[in-house]
């Protein structure tokens, strides 16, 4: 079957090559509503498909974006990259959309990748360890926008929740519960991952400086997976938490889980608050007290100041990072 050309819909319309290619970059300024129909239709009519890769070639541009999320996992990841593709589509951008894991030879892998696909920009949840590789991508001027983490070596506009503001809401909730006994709950404390640092770092300090009698303090850390075995260590112990503060929604499953099957009761027996508003707080039994993140806020914050970029050329010169203020949730888990 013969492939259909731009020149083949330019005379089914009775038109020129530019004025289909001006219709097919959105150009319309100069054009009549009769003629925008015509081309409408001859494109409907003979199935029309531009060639992306010639486009892509001729404008310099392949109207895609690449985003490598640390672990897509995450209700914030999955909502910040949904704000992400709104924005893109609405400028007629594809996303292509890459999972590291938290993996650096994984990040490594795509950041390779989408640069041989020649995206026009990145936004990345970095790993911290390929400080490198993103710089040499400064250095070529290549658009580029962090999300959620701050690489201290590269100067790279970065998106990321204030959250030390996060930490100071949970302290405040649980100090007026008078809970006397306070158990954060962690993912591994890795410098690179700086939420996970921010959080624990400014709660404690956040507790100590009460003008009351602070609570005891304890933190469980551990890989997602051990996450139970640990709370079940800690929970033999008679002098176990009154409160547990989770600080992202992982380990708030975690948590749940293990007071469900251990029959732990919210907040009667342990009251708890965490990081991210997860879909189902408002009609878990309790429903659960959370910190907010405005994950589709920042999602498109950080695509308008990518696209901004790209549109300037800029890469490392006079770059910001954008802190977004947290909402508490007040509902009945603590």
């Amino acid at each position: 079957m013969k492939r259909i050309t731009m020149a083949d819909v330019a005379e089914y319309a009775g038109v020129s090559k530019s004025t289909i290619s001006q219709y097919l970059n959105g150009r319309f300024d100069y054009m009549s509503e009769e003629t925008r129909v015509k081309i409408a239709q001859a494109v409907k009519d003979l199935n029309y498909r531009p060639n992306m890769v010639a486009r892509s070639l001729k404008q310099k541009s392949s109207t895609t974006i690449g985003v490598i999320v640390a672990n897509i996992l995450h209700v914030f990841s999955t909502q910040v990259i949904r704000a992400i593709e709104d924005f893109c589509h609405q400028k007629g951008f594809h996303v292509i959309v890459c999972n590291a894991d938290d993996q650096p030879e994984k990040e490594k892998k795509y950041i390779e990748m989408l640069k041989a696909k020649q995206v026009d920009g990145i936004i990345a949840f970095p790993t911290g360890d390929n400080v490198d590789l993103y710089q040499q991508l400064l250095d070529e001027g290549y658009p580029l926008v962090f999300m959620d983490r701050i690489v201290k070596e590269l100067k790279v506009d970065t998106i990321i929740l204030d959250n030390q503001e996060a930490a100071r809401l949970a302290a405040e909730a649980l100090i007026q519960g008078d809970y006397q006994h306070i158990a954060m709950v962690s993912p591994p404390l890795i410098e690179q991952v700086t939420p996970r640092v921010e959080r624990v770092n400014a709660f404690q300090e956040f507790v100590q400086q009460t003008d009351a009698e602070a609570p005891r303090v304890s933190l469980i850390a551990g890989r997602i997976h051990t996450i139970y075995e640990k709370l079940d260590a800690f929970f033999q112990n008679e002098a176990h938490p009154d409160a547990i503060f989770a600080i992202n929604d992982r380990v708030l499953h975690e948590v749940l889980s293990f007071f469900s099957r251990n029959n732990i009761r919210i907040p009667d027996d342990v009251a708890v608050i965490n990081v991210d508003d997860v879909s189902f707080a408002d009609f878990y039994n309790p429903p659960l007290t959370t910190i907010s993140q405005p994950a589709f806020e920042m999602g498109k914050k950080a695509a308008e100041i990518l696209f901004a970029n790209m549109l300037k050329g800029k890469t490392d010169k006079h770059a910001e990072i954008l802190r977004f203020k947290p909402i508490l949730v007040r509902r009945k888990s603590c």
